[in-house]
């Protein structure tokens, strides 16, 4: 019986240590890693709601260890994570700690003035991505990595998983098309965590002027490109849970359309539709809600289609599906009116609207940026800190 019992608390022991092994553990966890290179400087941190340890703000963390954090900055969203896409987050206090947040924009070329960039010694980036190239966390650290390297400001950046990370596809962006939802000539699914990416940036001198920034990132433990990460926290308003996540590279061209994906109900991004589009049986009507609260086809029943059933699997293996897009493009039947510039923008290319109205399949499209994947799959190689 008692051996019977010492078996029982060595196979427990071993699986758990097995479990701790294989937990992901973040950057902004591994104190001990980042803490002395934080000593006696005075600290920014790029940050939002997402910026948890555990159950502690990173913030938190670093006022609690005694460090001196002397400015906040803050993506879309707002530190909270309860601003508007696109709503302009300006200077202000985080109420809980006194701390300053500083605007991303009071200076020139989209980038915090000289004066904020004066007030600290080292930028500390806790964000968590979602791996797209018209998600704009990735833009705002660009820009901060630039003013840095201008300044003179060191980065220290806490890798968080990819929840996209997994795969690559979509064209590469066309420079012609550089805009606030696409600042890189990376694919649209570009597969890489935030700390790969800044490497990426630095080593490929994507920076304007060839600038290249000082960098360190602590990056995760036990995370491949092949883990399959849940995100603890919605990294903003109109992507609450995975399902979303995973479809948002396949329904966010509706942006650049009269089609309503959702925003302003419960399943944004996981639906479209529009009050002329016909022979649906489902429908929603969207609200002004916090995050959305203007969004389009407000107050109006829209017909179309809703996803938010379908196998995560099943989205894993369509990645950018333009399927969806063409769908509403035949059904509402407005030619060329279907589409705003802003389609380009998000796409990163121009063939793709050439190529719906001409009537090609989204296998036909996704076929033409096969090149594009492949070339970027071994362009990033030297810069990946994680198997793939």
């Amino acid at each position: 019986m008692k051996k019977l019992l010492l078996l029982t608390i060595l196979l427990c022991s071993s699986l758990l240590c097995q479990a701790q092994k294989e937990r992901i553990v973040l950057g902004d966890e591994q104190t001990s890693e980042y803490f002395p290179i934080l000593k006696g400087k005075r600290i920014a941190i790029f940050s939002n709601h997402t910026g948890m340890v555990g159950d502690k703000h990173l913030l938190d963390i670093l006022l609690e260890n005694k460090f001196n954090v002397v400015a906040i900055f803050s993506p879309e969203h707002g530190f909270r994570g309860d601003a508007d896409a696109g709503e302009h987050v300006s200077s202000s206090v985080d109420k809980k700690t006194g701390v300053p947040i500083l605007s991303l924009y009071d200076g020139k070329d989209k980038k915090p003035s000289e004066a904020s960039m004066r007030k600290f010694d080292i930028l500390v980036i806790d964000i968590q991505d979602v791996g797209l190239r018209f998600y704009t966390y990735y833009i705002t650290m660009c820009r901060l990595m630039d003013a840095c390297a201008e300044y003179n400001r060191k980065v220290l950046l806490l890798d968080r998983p990819n929840p996209n990370g997994h795969y690559v596809d979509g064209p590469i962006l066309d420079m012609k098309y550089k805009s606030g939802v696409g600042w890189l000539p990376i694919p649209i699914v570009h597969g890489m965590t935030l700390g790969e990416l800044a490497l990426m940036v630095n080593g490929e001198r994507w920076l304007p002027a060839s600038r290249v920034c000082d960098l360190t990132v602590i990056p995760c433990k036990n995370y491949t490109h092949q883990t399959k990460y849940t995100l603890p926290i919605p990294p903003s308003p109109n992507l609450p849970n995975m399902k979303a996540v995973y479809l948002y590279p396949a329904t966010c061209y509706f942006e650049a359309t009269p089609v309503s994906l959702g925003r302003g109900t419960s399943l944004p991004f996981q639906v479209y539709g529009h009050p002329n589009m016909t022979g649906y049986d489902y429908c929603f009507t969207p609200k002004s809600v916090p995050g959305a609260k203007n969004p389009p086809q407000l107050n109006k029943l829209c017909h179309g289609v809703n996803l938010s059933n379908m196998s995560d699997e099943e989205i894993w293996k369509r990645g950018v599906d333009l399927s969806y897009v063409i769908d509403a493009y035949k059904n509402l039947n407005i030619g060329d009116h279907f589409f705003r510039p802003f389609f380009e923008l998000l796409v990163g290319t121009d063939y793709v609207r050439k190529m719906i109205i001409e009537g090609k399949s989204a296998e036909e499209i996704k076929s033409r940026w096969k090149g594009d994947v492949e070339k970027f799959k071994e362009q990033r190689k030297p810069y990946l800190l994680y198997q793939e």
